[in-house]
């Protein structure tokens, strides 16, 4: 591959994850772009247009594969054989490449761009954009007629069978802010179905009994390309129980806990036990390649170990490894998915409790295993609900705080196995800085119309756990979901 084909973004860098800092966990997209052209339109615009997506998406810290002009007439194409050579230059980057931008800076050839993409076989997203003629340009010399050419490519792409978004409005420049925003949004979509692509899900020991909530079908899951690999607690109690306290991943753990959150009250031993349990987690997940993972967090390991995982599952959701409690495996789907769309963590939490008489707010809570990223502030405590079961003793282990304000994105996912479908639900609110006195991580939400969401979720039958995810990124999670991925997904907008 020459250096033409690939035009990469300034200051390029590799993709780190180091501390809880958000930008070391940005992925750095890379945008297949096909610029369409048609002769009797004017070159010079395709030539132009080229260049000005180019910036566009550099600017947002893109990095772009496209024809080079040497190799098409203006880097775009048009003609059948600059379709195969498109096609073979995305066939070569086909592991860079996130998702395919066609850009329409005149009418376009519909048949070439749709050739283009059938020839890559590339099944990543698709945004089309057409950019508008000047009214005060409408010579020969200018006009684009690109407000029809994207008619024509949507309708290729259809007779294809190729998947594609579009734009917000039906022509906008690429240095446009709308543009920009549509950028952003589709970016997020591409993050969401590839990063579900070949997941690997750890399945840390048996659902609760009392919980038949959180079942789910493995099958529907492998069907989608998502694999589950399991755990049982007594392998993990086992390998904890041989590991000696001077362990170097133990003590590495340990150190890793207390600088993470507060621990004054909480007593050495379990301390300990906690980072044995962190350690053993990592090793496991590290051997086994998982992404992320579901943990029975009650009532095993409170009786059978003396801590609740919660502080460990909530320095790995902290560092985008989501883990979510009672073994809800399509709950940190739906997490995992809204911490691809925004890059931040993502938390699970109960629909919990109505806030006073206000319909639209509600308090969302869990024990709780919360990433850091959501508290006002934040210290190691023990679990109160569980705790005169098994004893105080036995509990430490839980983050407690009240969830910062901030706007939310909330997400739900279930396998359905009467359809043998995915299904759930997105939407978007905010937490709110209400007072709340309570035990756990808790924070009020509101929610335009959320009485009519509260009735969806009940009419048709989904859990009471909600992934949320401190971002406003429900556009791009449902465009992923639906259009690329084929979930019956409902928008609560």
């Amino acid at each position: 591959m020459s250096r033409a084909d690939t035009v990469a973004r300034p200051g390029m860098r590799t993709k780190s994850f180091v501390g809880h800092d958000m930008e070391n966990h940005k992925k750095h997209m890379t945008m297949g772009l096909i610029v369409g052209n048609r002769g009797f339109f004017p070159g010079h615009l395709a030539q132009s247009g080229r260049e000005e997506m180019i910036q566009t998406l550099q600017q947002a810290g893109m990095n772009v594969i496209a024809l080079d002009p040497s190799q098409s007439k203006h880097g775009a194409v048009e003609t059948h054989e600059e379709a195969k050579r498109c096609a073979a230059l995305f066939r070569q980057n086909e592991a860079k490449i996130d998702g395919i931008i066609i850009t329409l800076p005149n009418f376009g050839d519909e048949r070439a761009i749709a050739d283009t993409i059938r020839l890559s076989g590339l099944h990543v997203p698709v945004l089309v954009q057409a950019t508008p003629d000047t009214p005060s340009k409408m010579s020969i010399a200018y006009r684009r007629d690109s407000f029809c050419g994207k008619m024509s490519a949507c309708n290729n792409l259809r007779q294809y069978g190729i998947p594609y978004s579009i734009t917000t409005l039906h022509t906008v420049s690429p240095s446009a802010a709308e543009f920009k925003k549509d950028l952003e949004w589709f970016a997020g979509a591409c993050r969401v179905v590839n990063g579900l692509k070949n997941l690997r899900i750890g399945s840390l020991g048996a659902r609760p009994t009392a919980f038949n909530t959180v079942r789910y079908s493995e099958k529907i899951l492998e069907s989608q390309g998502i694999s589950i690999e399991t755990l049982d607690l007594s392998e993990v109690i086992g390998r904890i129980e041989r590991m000696k306290d001077n362990d170097d991943a133990a003590q590495a753990k340990l150190k890793s806990i207390e600088k993470y959150v507060s621990t004054d009250s909480v007593p050495k031993a379990a301390l300990m036990k906690m980072a044995k349990l962190g350690a053993v987690i990592d090793e496991w997940m590290k051997q086994t390649d998982l992404a992320v993972s579901a943990v029975q967090c009650w009532t095993s390991l409170e009786e059978n170990l003396g801590v609740v995982p919660c502080t460990v599952m909530s320095m790995m959701s902290n560092e985008m490894m989501s883990s979510a409690c009672e073994v809800d495996i399509c709950g940190v789907l739906a997490m995992h998915a809204l911490r691809l769309a925004s890059e931040t963590p993502s938390a699970l939490l109960d629909w919990n409790n109505n806030y006073g008489d206000n319909p639209d707010k509600a308090v969302c809570f869990h024990c709780s295993n919360l990433p850091k990223h959501f508290f006002k502030d934040v210290k190691m405590d023990y679990q109160a609900i569980i705790a005169g079961t098994v004893g105080k003793d036995n509990t430490f282990g839980t983050c407690v705080g009240v969830v910062k304000p901030s706007p939310m994105t909330f997400a739900r996912f279930s396998t359905d196995d009467t359809s043998g479908r995915m299904r759930g639900y997105v939407g978007s609110g905010r937490f709110t800085d209400d007072p709340l006195e309570t035990f756990g991580g808790a924070g009020v939400v509101e929610i335009p119309h959320m009485q009519n969401l509260l009735h969806y979720i009940c009419e048709n039958g989904f859990e009471h756990h909600v992934a949320a995810n401190l971002s406003t990124v429900a556009g791009a999670v449902h465009e992923a979901t639906t259009r690329y991925l084929g979930w019956n997904m409902h928008w609560h907008d």
